[in-house]
Order: structure tokens, then C-alpha cells, then sequence
């Protein structure tokens, strides 16, 4: 009797105190809140009525629509995409200028394919050999391009061999048509790739035919062509390789998350044509040249779309199978998960909006369109998650359970019940209980690491670095490097007044780095520096027109073939010839000791430009090695502006968001260090570990912004149910049952979305590999450290002060967290207002 007694007693308690919280709640809540509860309750309440009906009937018919045309538009995205970086330039870099100066000095445009040829042994080339390769020259223009025109309509005069000097190498120079080359084949891409992969075919079924021994004979086709077409190729059906990779992996994740079969097939089918919406417009806008499109920006628009989509229909799911756990009546259920999730979905995209249109201030018109491309693609995400996704899930009408299964959703009595349980409980009691020393410790780790930041390399990269592996080219220019003079066969223009020509020459001559100058002359070649409209898809900065000679080559082999005018005014033995003058100036070409693709190369255009300034201040220098130098440093001047950016427009959101300014403040020191961390993580891994030659200048920049405005995600999500939860029970108590409520839907939200991006990896670039590498890890820190531990920690510690100045007022004074609210000696967490297990088995 005494103890049904005291039984009776503790429920009575029990209840009594619960119902005293829920009458402080209530009285807590402001008005305004309750009138926009009551907005979206009713219509929460109309899209689940009859009425709605023509509305899911004009919903279902968009979405399939946007599957439709948006997957047509997937096949076709690659033939309005550009990946040549000197596009990209603004038209104020001194390159641009100096390429619209030099194309006035000649007549057309052609970009240069440099086949070289070497014995495998190291001896001298065979007389069967070099017969082969004299065959090559010769028949060339036969080959076919499959489906397509003839190699001879490309090729723009002879093609000479020319033996090294030991005779052990030899290079077959070949110039094609810009114009041509930049058309779209039978395949609908750029002809560029397709012209280069015959060449190469045709090239090994002479090999492959050939009478003579010719066993050690191997031959790579480089040149900028070359570099080009490997460029293409490795974008080449890159949309299908990363959604299958990004679709594999989330399926896999979604498995082991949910322990179901259909749920995970669902979030797919919003994912997708959330991407296929979102592509179909991109594609238009790319077509009417509104934006610039790359293979870069291809890519990262996939990955983010398919992430992002996924992430908010997790936190939707994740109020759908909580409400699943109360409410027996699927329709319900959705209505009551939809009024739940809609703020923070939305407030966390348009953040991440926000954050990605900051881009468009960048100089490089690439960066600056991946923001509105990126932005396009968050909006469809949001969409598809608010309209498509619970059409899905209510498709098997009373029996949506099913999407759910295997697994089964256990009932509870209250929200508070269902949220007390799991991992994510004991986490936040652990913070509750030792918040400072959670939060300091995982502040020295997080800026200690940090503290490799400055170490991480993002100078640039060369031109055959850029590449994970060693495609033909890449092979082909290293060769040409040790066998010829490759600095000559892309050479560094410079544009100066006729009368200050002499002058810029001697003091040209006499830099570090400078092999030889000269003035472009009558019939000296196409010069470097064309356009960049001249070039084709993925053409690295290089020579456009017929390649300069080769120093070191017999005088008399350079010269040979029908249509040879000698050797180019620029190379350091040619002929004194009278200089092209147009407009008053001179074109001059300067040999440096190293490739134009060499990183060095760019010390040497920093120190030309700085000689011929003091000489003739109008004077342009430009060509391949001054186009790259001036994209890495419009890179870096991007980062130091955009990034202060970034950081106020995500501030004064999240102060709007959170009515206060302490905690947005806190939030972004925050994301900063996590930031710093990935980075300095980064560095440790790319210069000690895996040995990387470098980093683009603007890995550094995607990589915050996507960073920053993607990790804004987790921090909404969980400081706008911190914040609801404090106005009703105090910020410390608050904070830790948000830390147990969103913990799960964080970590597979954080877990999914580093999963995607470390799909780019796929991609056999470096800037992808690295962007990779960088934003899944930071994204990981973001979700298992910083949203689980730091924040949590530091909010708990400072209590309501957070919230300060404005919601501040509407806060219950903090009650610190007693060993009876967290309690280690459960197996379940009783959360506040939670009626524990025990007792709910016994009332029933």
C-alpha cells in the first residue's frame, strides 16, 4: 500500500509540475509569435485539406516537368561551359588588354598541338623510327574525326619534324584553326577534344602498323591543344559521375541512419530533380551568356544541390517521424513537421543565399557567377523539400508508415518523451554538467590546429599541376622541357611605343629569367597573347597561333616544308628583320629560360612589367604566364574582400534571425575558427603528407564561403531551437535540449553533406581534389565539434546573456542544471517536462 502510495503521490507531483511549466510556457510566449503560429496553421491546415488538391496536382506537374527538360539540359550544360581561366579575367587585368593589343599584329588565330616523340631506351631515334614519324607528318590531315570533318580542314599548314640535338627525341609541331577547333562536333562538344583524341589514335595505328622495330618508339600529343583537351576530358561526363558517386553515398548514409529502404529512395527523387530544376535554368542562362559557366562550377552546383536538398529534408524528416511518434495520422503529422521545420529551412537557405551572392563582387566573372549559380540551386533545394518531398511521403496515404520501414517508430505520450532518448541526450549532459571545460578545451585543440593555417600554399599552381595523375600532355610537356627550349614556345608578349622599342629590348634583356627578345617582324608567326575569345574550351594561357620555333633544332629542318617563311623574328638567331608597327606601337616577344606553364615564369612577367613601366607607362604585358599570374592575384585580392563580406551579411542575418547580437557574434568567431582549423589541417595534409605542388589562389576563398554559409546550416538549426526552447525553460536547459533534439538530424545533415563534397574528389583536378578535401573535413569539425561541443559549451556558460539586447527581456532568468535534471545513472535522458519512462508504463 505504501508504495502504490507513494507511486500516486510522484505521479501527482509529477504532473502537477508539469502543468505548472506548461501555464509558465504559455504565459512566456509572446503575441507576436502566436500570430505567426496561427498564419502558418492555417496553412499548414489548407494544404492538407481537400482544397489544396489542384495545388498538389500543379505541384506534381511542375517537378515532373523540371525532371524532364532539366534532365535534357543536364546532357547538354558542358557545350555552354568555358574552362579556360584567361575567360574568366576581368577586362581591366593588363593580360586582357595586352591580348586585345597583340591580336591587332596578326591576321588569325590558331592554337599549337605539339606531338613529341622519344626512344623509350634513351638512345637515338631509329631510321624506322624517324620513317614513322615522318609518315605521321604526312598523313595526318587523313585522319577522320568520327562522324565529323577531316584533320586537314584543321590543320593549318605543313608539319615539320625536328630532332632534338642528341637525336633522341623529336617534335612535330602542328597549328589548328581556332575558329574550328571551338565548334561543336557530332557529340555536341567542343571539337577541340575530339580533334586531339584522333590525332592521338591516328598516331598509335601507324605506330601499331609499322614494319620496322619501333618497340621503344612512344609519342604524347602536348602542347596547349593538348593541355586543352585533357582539361575537357576530365570534365567530360563528370555530372553523371558525381551524382551517381553523391547518389551512392547518401543512399549508403541514409540506410545506416534511418534503417529503411524507401526513405531514403524518396530523399533521392527530391535531391535529383531539385538538381534538374536547377540545372535547366542555369543551362539558359549560361546559353544567353547572362552567366559564365565552367566545368568547376558544373560540378560544384551538383554536389551542393544534392547536398543541401538532402540536408532539409532531413530536418524535415526528422520533425516528421518526431511528430510520427505522437500523432497516428500521416496528414497531421506532415502538417505539424511542415509548421516546425519551415523557419529554420528557410531562415538557414536564405542565410546561405545570402552568404553565396556575396561572390558576385569577385573580379574573375567565374567566381563571381558561382555565387547567383550556387544561389539558384539552394532555392530549388528549399523548394523541393517544402513541395515535393511530403507529396512523396503522403503518397501511400494512412499507410506512410511504410516509407519508415524496416524500422518501426516507437509512440510516445509528448514531444519531450520522444526527445529524451539516444546518444545525443548523454552529449548534452555532458556539456551541461563541465560546459567551460568543454568549451576551452576544444578552443585550444580547434586554434592550435588553426595555427597551420598561414602554412597552406595558394601561390598557384603550373599549368601540367593542375592534374591529379599524368595525362598525355602532362608527359609531353616535361618531355619537351628536358629536350628542347620550352620557354620558346610560349612566349611572353609586351606591347610598347615604337620609339621606346630599342630601349624595352635591352632592358628586357638584361632581367633574370629573360632568354632572348625581339620584335615581332613580317612572317614571323602567330605571336602569343591572342584574344581569349581565340581560344578553345580549356586551353591553358598559351600560344594561340603556329609554335615559335624550337631553340636548339636544326636551322634547316626548322625551316623545312612547303609555306615556311624561316624562323620567327623572335627566336634569339633569326635573320634582323623590319618590326610590324600598328598605331605608333611594337609587339615584342620575350623567350623566358622556363615554360610559360612554370610557376616562376610569373616572377619574371612581375619583373618585365615593372622595367617597362619605368620606360613607356602605357606599355601592356601579357601572353600565358602574364594571364595566369594575374588570375592568382585577382584571386587573392577577391579573398581579402569578399571574406570580411561574408561574415557581416551572415552576421546581421543571424542577428535578425536570433533578435540578439552576442550570440550571432559568438557564432561567427565560430565559424571562423572552425575555418581556420580545416585549413590548417589541410596544410599538415597537402605539404607533409601528401605532397601537393600548391593550391590554386581561390581554393582558399570556395572554401570559406562554402564553409561559412553551408556551416550556418547546423548553426540555425540548432540556435533557433535553442532560442524557442529558452524562452520557455531558460537558456542553459534550453540549450541542452537542443543539443539532444537536433544532435541526430545535425550529425547525419553534416555527415550527408561532407559525403557529397567529398564526391568532387572524383574530378582528376587538383583544385576539386583539394576543395574536396577541405570542405568535407571542415564540414565534419563543424558538425561533431564545433555545433556539438563548443557552442553548446559556451552558450550554457554564459547563460541568457546570449540573447542580449533584445530577447534578452523575454528569457527566464537561467536555474543551473542540477544532477537531478542530468543524470548519468539512466539509461535515458529526462529531458525538462518529460514524464520519465517508468512512469508512463505505469499510468498505462
Amino acid at each position: 500500500m505504501s508504495e502504490e502510495k507513494s507511486g500516486a503521490d510522484l505521479k501527482s507531483r509529477s504532473a502537477s509540475a508539469t502543468n505548472e511549466r506548461t501555464s509558465a510556457s504559455a504565459q512566456a510566449e509572446p503575441k507576436e509569435r502566436g500570430r505567426k503560429d496561427s498564419k502558418v496553421l492555417a496553412v499548414s491546415e489548407f494544404l492538407t485539406s481537400r482544397k489544396a488538391i489542384p495545388v498538389r496536382i500543379l505541384l506534381l506537374i511542375f517537378w515532373l516537368a523540371a525532371l524532364g527538360f532539366g534532365g535534357m539540359a543536364q546532357g547538354q550544360i558542358s557545350t555552354v561551359s568555358e574552362n579556360d581561366q584567361a575567360f574568366f579575367l576581368p577586362e581591366s587585368a593588363e593580360s586582357t588588354q595586352a591580348s586585345e593589343a597583340a591580336a591587332e599584329f596578326q591576321e588569325g588565330s590558331a592554337i599549337s598541338a605539339l606531338i613529341i616523340a622519344v626512344n623509350e631506351s634513351d638512345s637515338e631515334l631509329t631510321a624506322d623510327e624517324l620513317a614513322v614519324l615522318e609518315q605521321v607528318a604526312q598523313t595526318l590531315g587523313d585522319a577522320q574525326i568520327p562522324d565529323d570533318i577531316a584533320l586537314s580542314e584543321l590543320i593549318l599548314g605543313p608539319v615539320p619534324v625536328i630532332p632534338s640535338e642528341d637525336g633522341s627525341s623529336a617534335l612535330l609541331p602542328v597549328s589548328l584553326d581556332t575558329a574550328l577547333t571551338n565548334e561543336l562536333d557530332a557529340n555536341e562538344n567542343k571539337r577541340i577534344n575530339s580533334t586531339i583524341e584522333t590525332m592521338r589514335t591516328h598516331i598509335q595505328s601507324i605506330v601499331d602498323d609499322a614494319d620496322g622495330d619501333v618497340s621503344d618508339l612512344r609519342v604524347y600529343v602536348s602542347g596547349p591543344a593538348g593541355l586543352a583537351a585533357d582539361l575537357g576530358g576530365a570534365f567530360a561526363g563528370i555530372d553523371l559521375i558525381l551524382l551517381l558517386v553523391a547518389v551512392v553515398l547518401v543512399f549508403i548514409i541514409l540506410v545506416i541512419v534511418y534503417r529503411s529502404v524507401f526513405l531514403p529512395i524518396a530523399v533521392l527523387v527530391t535531391a535529383i530533380a531539385a538538381l534538374c530544376a536547377a540545372v535547366f535554368v542555369v543551362y539558359h542562362l549560361a546559353r544567353a551568356e547572362v552567366l559564365d559557366l565552367n566545368g568547376q562550377t558544373q560540378g560544384i552546383l551538383a554536389i551542393l544541390v544534392i547536398g543541401a536538398t538532402t540536408d532539409y529534408c532531413l530536418l524535415l524528416i526528422a520533425r516528421y517521424r518526431e511528430e510520427f511518434a505522437i500523432v497516428d495520422e500521416p496528414m497531421q503529422a506532415m502538417a505539424n513537421s511542415l509548421r516546425g521545420s519551415w523557419e529554420p529551412i528557410l531562415a538557414s537557405g536564405g542565410t546561405v543565399i545570402a552568404g553565396l551572392l556575396t561572390l558576385l563582387i569577385s573580379d574573375l566573372s567565374s567566381t563571381a557567377s558561382l555565387g547567383p549559380i550556387a544561389a539558384i540551386g539552394i532555392v530549388f533545394a528549399m523548394m523541393a523539400a517544402f513541395t515535393l518531398l511530403p507529396g512523396i511521403l503522403l503518397l501511400p496515404g494512412k499507410h506512410a508508415r511504410i516509407f519508415f520501414w524496416p524500422a518501426k517508430i516507437p509512440h510516445y505520450d509528448s514531444h519531450e518523451e520522444a526527445n529524451a532518448h539516444g546518444i545525443w541526450s548523454k552529449v548534452a549532459q555532458f556539456v551541461g554538467r563541465n560546459d567551460r571545460k568543454v568549451w576551452i578545451i576544444t578552443l585550444i585543440a580547434l586554434v592550435a590546429l588553426s595555427g597551420f593555417a598561414p602554412q597552406f600554399r595558394a601561390s598557384g599552381t603550373s599549368q601540367t599541376e593542375q592534374f591529379v595523375g599524368n595525362p598525355d600532355s602532362v608527359v609531353g610537356f616535361d618531355l619537351i622541357g628536358e629536350e628542347f627550349d620550352a620557354g620558346s614556345v610560349q612566349p611572353t608578349t609586351v606591347v610598347v611605343s615604337e620609339e621606346s622599342a630599342g630601349e624595352a629590348i635591352d632592358a628586357i634583356s638584361a632581367l633574370d629569367g629573360v632568354d632572348s627578345v625581339s620584335a615581332q617582324s613580317e612572317g614571323g608567326g602567330m605571336p602569343a597573347g591572342m584574344p581569349s575569345d581565340a581560344m578553345p574550351e580549356g586551353a591553358p594561357e598559351g600560344q594561340e597561333g603556329p609554335p615559335a620555333d624550337i631553340e636548339g633544332a636544326p636551322e634547316s629542318e626548322a625551316a623545312e616544308g612547303e609555306g615556311q617563311e624561316g624562323p620567327p623574328a623572335h627566336v634569339a638567331n633569326a635573320e634582323e628583320a623590319e618590326p610590324v608597327v600598328v598605331d605608333g606601337r611594337v609587339l615584342l616577344n620575350v623567350t623566358t629560360t622556363m615554360p610559360a606553364e612554370d610557376k616562376a615564369s610569373g616572377d619574371v612577367v612581375r619583373n618585365i612589367r615593372d622595367t617597362v613601366q619605368e620606360i613607356d607607362s602605357e606599355a601592356l604585358v601579357g601572353g600565358p604566364a602574364a594571364q595566369n599570374l594575374d588570375t592568382q592575384e585577382t584571386a587573392n585580392r577577391d579573398f581579402l574582400k569578399i571574406f570580411p563580406i561574408v561574415l557581416i551579411v551572415i552576421g546581421i542575418l543571424l542577428m535578425i534571425l536570433l533578435r540578439a547580437i552576442v550570440a550571432p557574434l559568438l557564432l561567427l568567431v565560430a565559424n571562423v575558427i572552425s575555418f581556420g582549423t580545416a585549413m590548417g589541417i589541410s596544410a599538415i595534409l597537402f605539404n607533409w603528407v601528401l605532397d601537393f605542388p600548391g593550391a590554386d589562389a581561390s581554393v582558399p576563398l570556395y572554401s570559406f564561403v562554402f564553409l561559412v554559409a553551408l556551416g550556418i546550416d547546423y548553426t540555425i538549426f540548432l540556435m533557433s531551437r535553442a532560442r524557442e526552447e529558452s524562452i520557455n525553460i531558460g537558456t542553459r536547459r534550453g540549450m541542452v535540449r537542443s543539443v539532444a533534439v537536433t544532435g541526430g538530424v545535425i550529425t547525419s545533415a553534416g555527415i550527408v553533406l561532407a559525403a557529397t563534397f567529398a564526391a568532387l574528389s572524383v574530378v582528376p583536378l587538383l583544385f576539386m581534389l583539394q576543395l574536396a578535401i577541405i570542405v568535407a573535413m571542415g564540414i565534419l569539425i563543424d558538425t561533431f565539434i564545433v555545433r556539438s561541443l563548443l557552442i553548446p559549451g559556451v552558450v550554457h556558460d554564459i547563460g541568457r546573456k546570449v540573447w542580449w539586447p533584445w530577447t534578452i527581456t523575454k528569457v527566464p532568468a537561467d536555474e543551473d542544471v542540477t544532477d537531478d535534471d542530468l543524470h548519468d545513472d539512466s539509461d535515458n535522458f529526462v529531458a525538462e517536462g518529460a514524464t520519465p519512462r517508468k512512469e508512463t508504463e505505469d499510468a498505462k
